[in-house]
Order: structure tokens, then sequence, then C-alpha cells
């Protein structure tokens, strides 16, 4: 249970760290209702957000690996609300989802080294 605590206040620290490193916000949430992204990124947002709420975590997971582009900051912020999504999710909820707390954290750190970011926590 402590480890879990641990793994999970990582994984706020290293989303506050970007919101705050790279869009000058204290925290991270998508703003879907911003009509500046496209058609595309609101899509993607919503399914991944629909895939969450259906536990269907690898899922999900898989959509954004294959849709993320690097070239676009647009897409980390997609990012880093989804993980923060699924660290707010219990370990039951997890678990159900055939995921953990420490998939949260490597799969927001392979993130990350897609935009050549490295955190250190």
């Amino acid at each position: 249970m402590y480890h879990q605590d641990w793994v999970m206040r990582q994984i706020e620290m290293m989303v506050k760290m970007i919101a705050k490193l790279i869009f000058k916000k204290d925290n991270i949430q998508f703003n879907v209702s911003d009509e500046s992204n496209s058609l595309e990124i609101h899509r993607l947002y919503e399914r991944l957000v629909d895939l969450i709420n259906q536990l269907r975590l690898n899922e999900a997971e898989n959509i954004l690996f294959e849709e993320i582009n690097n070239s676009d900051l647009i897409y980390i912020e997609v990012a880093m609300d989804f993980y923060d999504r699924l660290n707010k999710l219990s370990d039951e909820e997890l678990e159900i989802g055939n995921f953990t707390r420490e998939e949260v954290k490597l799969g927001l750190e392979d993130v990350l080294k897609l935009y050549n970011i490295n955190l250190t926590i």
C-alpha cells in the first residue's frame, strides 16, 4: 500500500512539473472546449476518456501511442491528462482494467521520452 501511494505521488509530481514547465499551468487538464484544437485531437481525447470510463486501459494506452505526434505539444497535453486520469483511478479500478500504478508511471515516462524530456523524481 505504501509503495502504491509513493508511486501515485511520483506520477502526480511528474504531471504537475510538465504542466508548469511546458504549459505554464498549475495542473494538466485537456480543454476539450478549446476551439483552437483540431477535430482529430478532440476525437482522440474523447475516445481515450470513453475507454478509461469503460476501464479498457490497455486499449486506451495503445491508441494513445498509435496516435501521438511528438512534433506537436498538444499530444503531450492529451497524454498528461490521460495519465493523470489513470492515476486518479483506484487500485481496484486499475486492477479491473488489467493495469498497475507502475504501468501508469512507465507509460508517462515513455511519453516524456518521445518528447526528449527526462524527469528524474
